[in-house]
């Protein structure tokens, strides 16, 4: 493809534009004066640009008047939420607040520009964090069938290049050029990024970006610019050890940053739970899914991949919710509310929450509520879409917040606890000295003390650089004061 003069420099990596052209072929100069005079490589000589503005779908849809009614005969189902909802991946079974967190994702909130030019993002973004083999990796496959534009990738094989943008010299002009990561090329739709834990901090570092400010920044060999990266990002990750452990706190199954953390709308702990009659019910699912190729059939019917793809690219270009008054304030209401909770939590506790609740998580709700709003094209988010969003949340990233309860015994019970254990093992331990884990243990439960105290106590005087772990976690050393 060849683009000259008043052609060059219109448009950047992952914007979607219809070209036109003249196709024609030329001879490379490495096959002049040689036997094979006969091949030529074909190229585009483009003669017009048009760009997409919407940045929603690859070419500017054009809808039918039948496809409007329909879609808009869709939009007036009571059960629209719920219906579109239960089709996301049927054939995995239960998650029902992860689905529709999932379809709130795919239609995303409202993109707004202030009056100085600062840009809030729409898209949602969504952590699945919990035990393996609860699906995530399936549903994560799903979105990116069902999204107009989605890009999968695993957190193993991605680099900070591969998902921001790379420079590359081109082989025959010696020339560096820019080509866009899989953030750039998801423009206006999800990336689906599975085992988010493997990937390597500086590579998780460089979405910090992309996921609130929405753009990516390059300054390499000689080239500064700024590349679009409006896409939503649903990303499924694995505890620090395997396995979600209920005894401990948040922050000790969560290994992620809270820098990280707090770009994520919807925190889920997903958790393979045994109980018996919830046991049968999944194995039938299962055992069904297999023998009939199809899952239970979903009340009311469920819609097909073809026809949800379609009504996600209609819902974002014909619909932008904004929030009534009464919405708003309600909000503003539960947002002081959550604030208090959380700093009632930290201080019973006496550490930081992992998982932080700041204006971003606020705004998370605003753009939860407008995706609800978006679902039935109400142009306006009300109290009801409010409530839905608030349940979502509290059932998403305030459970995450407040996972981790010790059984038997309250916070400040806990806490107290904790401090009895941390002033013994400073007093006992000389800078310097060190001893087996599982004797302090043992000598402290010996003592009353609950094993739940010991662990938190131990993990907190680690993270203070008090003790360090030597041996493979076996053995503890006195390192500071």
């Amino acid at each position: 493809m060849s683009a000259d003069r008043n052609l060059t420099n219109r448009v950047f990596p992952g914007s979607r534009v219809t070209l036109t052209g003249i196709f024609t072929v030329y001879q490379h100069r490495n096959t002049k004066g040689t036997s094979a005079v006969a091949i030529r490589q074909p190229y585009l000589r483009v003669v017009g640009i048009e760009i997409n503005k919407s940045g929603n779908s690859f070419t500017k849809r054009v809808f039918t008047p039948q496809e409007e009614q329909e879609y808009t005969a869709m939009s007036r189902l009571p059960d629209i939420y719920n219906k579109f909802a239960s089709s996301i991946a049927p054939s995995i079974y239960g998650n029902e607040d992860i689905k529709k967190a999932v379809s709130c994702l795919l239609l995303g909130g409202s993109r707004k520009t202030l009056p100085d030019g600062m840009r809030l993002r729409g898209d949602i973004n969504v952590l699945l964090l919990g035990d393996p083999g609860t699906a995530k990796s399936q549903l994560l496959k799903f979105v990116e069938k069902v999204s107009p534009i989605s890009i999968y990738t695993s957190g193993k094989g991605s680099s900070a290049a591969g998902l921001t943008a790379s420079v590359i010299r081109d082989p025959s002009s010696r020339e560096f050029y820019l080509e866009g990561g899989a953030m750039v090329l998801a423009d206006g739709g999800v990336v689906c990024i599975d085992e988010f834990d493997k990937m390597r901090d500086e590579d998780r570092v460089a979405i910090h970006e992309a996921m609130e400010q929405q753009t990516i920044s390059i300054a390499k060999a000689g080239i500064t610019t700024v590349l679009n990266a409006r896409s939503s990002v649903l990303a499924a990750a694995n505890p620090l050890f395997g396995r979600y452990d209920d005894t401990k706190a948040p922050g000790e199954n969560i290994d992620f940053q809270t820098t990280i953390l707090s770009r994520f709308d919807m925190i889920f702990i997903v958790k393979d739970e045994h109980n018996e009659l919830r046991d049968q019910t999944i194995a039938r699912h299962v055992m069904q899914v297999h023998a009939t190729r199809a899952p239970v059939e979903v009340e009311g019917g469920e819609l097909s991949l073809e026809t949800m793809r379609r009504y996600i690219t209609y819902c974002k270009e014909r619909c932008a919710p904004r929030l009534s008054a009464e919405a708003a304030e309600k909000l503003s209401s539960f947002f002081v509310a959550m604030r208090a909770q959380l700093w009632s939590l930290e201080r019973d506790s006496t550490e930081r929450s992992v998982i932080p609740i700041t204006v971003r998580q606020l705004e998370a709700v605003v753009r939860i509520a407008e995706s609800l709003a978006k679902i039935s094209l109400s142009p306006v988010a009300t109290i009801e879409h409010i409530d839905e969003a608030i349940r979502l949340f509290r059932m998403s990233t305030m459970d995450a917040v407040q996972s981790g309860q010790s059984d038997g015994t309250t916070r400040t019970d806990l806490s107290a606890e904790m401090r009895r254990v941390e002033q013994e093992i400073r007093r006992r331990l000389p800078i310097g000295s060190q001893v087996s884990v599982r004797a302090i243990k043992n000598d402290f439960t010996a003592q009353g003390f609950s094993a739940h105290s010991i662990d938190r106590a131990l993990y907190l005087l680690v993270r203070q650089e008090t003790l360090q772990f030597k041996s493979q976690r076996m053995v503890i050393q006195r390192v500071g004061a």
